[in-house]
């Protein structure tokens, strides 16, 4: 009668992973609206003048406030003091605030209005950001691009706080059960939205046979308007979960700023921010402009109008062998017993995703391409967190992720470019390289964030994570840019859009994949010495 009485939601398998399910698929809504507008880099250039150093200062944008006005470590205050579920729906609500700004940046609605001139003629000297090279607009870039920067820079306000919230709500349902597991299952559902915006987004863009860039976007905000529902679902979940255990959103010792001497003073913090800086650096940037990269280094060959491939329905086709996939192999974890059942999802998945690519082949666009990025990580995060959770070794994961980061940029960068010409088999190279990439990110969820409360206090988990996500962002306001320049300067001015050299925008992303593997490498050597547990299990026996 006395277990009966204390039990709580969170002992509640069932009931752990709903309130996991309403946070991922919000993450999921936020990742799709994340990378909206990269797919149709080359439709930006066309219909609104976004030349590379536009289209990469826009992108960068995202994380302007977070970094230079320190908005993240605020969040991360807000998140110790006020909770998860205020957090979250306060995350929420920002992010759709922004995303309707960037909308109204981009749509027609925009166009030759009295704002648009006022973007044209202001913003274009930035006092004190300019002296230091780094201002979130210049001097001739499109209007409409300053005020989707702007939009992003709230949207990237609302999303990062977020990501800290959603990893401080799955310590706080899973501490002490499985926390990594828990996590990598989010991070792999969250990034079937980098699947779904590749798919969709040229598909919104282009639908009716007609370029509206507009419509894009307009499908992110209302993915941003169901993360916002998904939010305050679980502020109802959560509140409930409170009042069984007695717990108050607000500590009874609350969050002082001498508090952040503990995590700075932790040399295993340090270690783990650097390598998550790197590291994200070398792949979200390079998400958003991967589709222009295929672009430019493939042989693709368009769909003939009036066929089967070239028609709408193919793209609702792909999508749903794309979930079939992630469903099929994300579920085939979680089976242990019945063997026959396990691999046979395995084997359908498994050829649900040679369909897919095929179709991939056959439709000869990028961003159909591209879209595998997450499939494999889907597969094996689960595997990973797992394994973690119950024999460790986060540390050797991470250095792992870095080692397999490397060899797909320099693929990107030297092989996939030697296969120009060859349809097939740049387009064989190109999967196999995605796949693996998503597979070695998925490495970092699983490894990288349950290791956070292993070395800082429980009271200040919130703010860690901020730290870390704030300095994980100087990188990402930082890597969109620099990838923009370094692709204008090394490519004559006038180049197609579709006809860049991204050799050395690539080769920069491989270094730091470099410096990640030394920093992972130190990292272990330190967790040895200090006993940090970032090679012990999560679950103890």
């Amino acid at each position: 009668m006395t277990q009966t009485a204390t039990k709580t939601l969170r002992d509640s398998a069932a009931m752990r992973w709903i309130a996991l399910l309403l946070l991922a698929l919000a993450m999921f809504c936020s990742y799709v609206f994340m990378d909206i507008l990269s797919p149709i880099k080359d439709l930006m250039q066309t219909e609104r003048g976004w030349d590379s150093l536009a289209f990469g200062t826009m992108q960068g944008s995202e994380v302007f406030l977070n970094v230079f006005v320190f908005f993240l470590i605020f969040a991360g205050i807000i998140l110790d003091k006020m909770g998860v579920r205020f957090t979250a729906v306060l995350s929420g609500s920002v992010m759709l605030v922004g995303g309707l700004i960037k909308f109204y940046a981009v749509s027609d609605y925009f166009i030759g209005t009295s704002l648009e001139r006022w973007f044209t003629d202001n913003l274009n000297y930035i006092p004190l950001f300019d002296e230091i090279g780094v201002a979130p607009f210049y001097r001739g870039m499109p209007a409409s691009a300053k005020l989707a920067a702007c939009g992003f820079m709230l949207f990237g306000c609302g999303c990062e706080m977020a990501g800290i919230t959603v990893s401080r709500g799955i310590v706080k349902w899973f501490k002490g059960r499985e926390t990594a597991l828990a996590m990598g299952s989010e991070m792999a559902l969250a990034r079937l939205g980098v699947a779904t915006c590749m798919i969709f987004s040229p598909y919104f863009a282009k639908l009716g046979g007609e370029v509206h860039v507009d419509n894009s976007v307009k499908f992110g905000v209302v993915l941003l308007c169901i993360a916002l529902i998904m939010f305050i679902t679980y502020f109802f979940m959560d509140k409930k979960l409170d009042s069984q255990t007695g717990e108050a959103e607000e500590k009874d010792d609350p969050f002082r700023i001498k508090d952040l001497g503990k995590i700075f003073s932790s040399l295993g913090f340090w270690l783990v921010a650097l390598l998550c800086v790197l590291y994200y650096s070398a792949i979200f940037p390079f998400q958003k402009y991967a589709v222009n990269m295929l672009q430019c280094n493939l042989t693709l060959i368009p769909a003939e109008e009036g066929t089967f491939w070239a028609g709408n329905s193919v793209t609702w086709v792909q999508y749903i062998l794309m979930l079939v996939v992630a469903a099929a192999s994300f579920s085939s974890n979680f089976i242990k017993t019945n063997k026959g059942l396990k691999f046979g999802l395995m084997g359908v998945a498994v050829v649900a995703l040679v369909v897919y690519c095929y179709m991939g082949y056959m439709r000869g666009t990028a961003e159909t391409i591209f879209a595998v990025f997450p499939l494999l990580a889907v597969a094996i995060t689960p595997i990973l967190g797992n394994y973690v959770d119950h024999k460790g070794k986060a540390a050797t994961m991470l250095l792992l992720g870095s080692a397999l980061l490397i060899v797909c940029h320099l693929t990107f960068a030297f092989v996939l470019p030697a296969f120009k010409g060859n349809a097939v088999g740049g387009v064989i190279v190109a999967y196999l390289t995605i796949l693996v990439l998503g597979a070695s990110f998925s490495l970092v969820p699983a490894a990288l964030w349950p290791s956070v409360p292993k070395l800082v206090d429980e009271k200040i988990i919130g703010s860690a994570y901020a730290l870390i996500f704030w300095i994980q962002n100087i990188g990402l306001w930082l890597f969109p840019l620099l990838i923009g320049k370094v692709l204008d300067n090394t490519n004559p001015e006038g180049t197609a859009a579709t006809e860049l050299d991204y050799t050395w925008a690539l080769v920069m992303l491989a270094c730091l994949g470099v410096a990640a593997g030394l920093i992972a490498l130190y990292l272990r050597v330190v967790d040895k010495k200090k006993h940090l547990g970032l090679e012990e299990a999560n679950i103890k026996d």
